[in-house]
């Protein structure tokens, strides 16, 4: 019975926030509040993903003197250049930037920060697609990224365009190895309406930064809303899942196919993937997976992507 990645991991989950903002940038509050709100929110890490802008003085926010043995902090910054094809910046979240990441160049595209980014060591994510209006093409052309951002909660609670599955899921079809984050791109403008609402659980043995920064670039995490996944394991043709009580699990892949188990307070599951090769209008099974938890507050849980033909 082969376990699936992250849970036959050796280590634990840390609960970690991959794009949030301070006053460095467009957000309300100074770099310590927004840290100590988190840390009190019960989370293990943050990273402070300032627009990376010359009206802003190209922040990099150093929160180094943050970190201790039970809250640490990752360096980065929400990077932007020409252009979607709506004709705005593009949006990309890149974690383990260096404090010296240059600005960006006046005939520099976002495909080619995108590329200078993961080429100093980040972990790097197309941000917020619905927000940002992305098409496929847009996807495919930042050909470098690691992630797609899943869930926005700022986006979601400002306007309704909170989720980016749709354009993973494409990509997934072309064949892209992409992970999927849930963040909050929180910025404090009004209380916490837009914090604590998206995160990430990355399976790492240790809070150390680099640890946290390579579980992220090797697909070790699940992102949550709220319910968790506690282990996953696929045999045959039955994916077992154990999660925190929730009132649906479904298993979606790359066509319309699904495998889904309804009740009350579920916290074990065992669905029949035979069900996602069904259908009389199907023609060719999906080589992908992945799976949702959702409890009675309509809260999602959200695997990354399990491809079949690597089992």
């Amino acid at each position: 019975m082969p376990n699936i990645s992250p849970f036959s991991l050796p280590g634990r989950f840390w609960r970690g926030n991959l794009h949030t903002h301070s006053n460095l940038s467009d957000g309300a509050l100074t770099p310590q509040q927004v840290a100590d709100a988190y840390q009190q929110a019960g989370y293990d890490f943050l990273m402070l993903s300032e627009h990376f802008v010359q009206m802003y003085d190209w922040p990099i926010a150093d929160t180094r003197n943050m970190r201790s043995n039970r809250f640490t902090t990752i360096l980065g910054a929400e990077i932007h250049a020409p252009e979607t094809s709506a004709g705005e910046l593009w949006h990309i979240v890149a974690a383990g930037l260096p404090l010296d990441f240059a600005p960006c160049a006046d005939d520099e595209s976002g495909e080619q920060i995108a590329r200078r980014a993961h080429a100093a060591g980040a972990f790097v994510a197309i941000a917020h697609p619905s927000w940002s209006q992305l098409t496929i093409e847009d996807g495919r052309a930042i050909d470098c990224a690691h992630a797609v951002e899943i869930y926005n909660h700022g986006c979601a609670v400002e306007n309704d365009r909170g989720e980016g599955w749709y354009l993973i899921d494409q990509l997934l079809n072309e064949g892209k190895r992409l992970t999927a984050i849930a963040t909050d791109d929180a910025h404090f403008l009004h209380g916490e309406r837009d914090a604590f609402g998206g995160w990430v659980h990355v399976k790492a043995e240790s809070l150390d930064p680099d640890d946290l920064l390579a579980a992220l670039k090797a697909g070790h995490f699940y992102s949550s809303q709220g319910p968790r996944i506690e282990d996953l394991s696929i045999d045959g043709d039955e994916l077992n899942i154990t999660t925190s009580p929730v009132d649906t699990i479904s298993v979606v892949c790359g066509t319309s196919r699904s495998a889904v188990h309804n009740g009350k307070a579920i916290t074990q599951s065992t669905l029949n993937l035979a069900k996602l090769r069904q259908g009389w209008l199907l023609r060719e099974p999906s080589p992908w997976i992945r799976v949702v938890a959702l409890d009675p507050a309509g809260k999602r849980a959200w695997t990354n992507p399990i491809w079949l033909r690597d089992l």
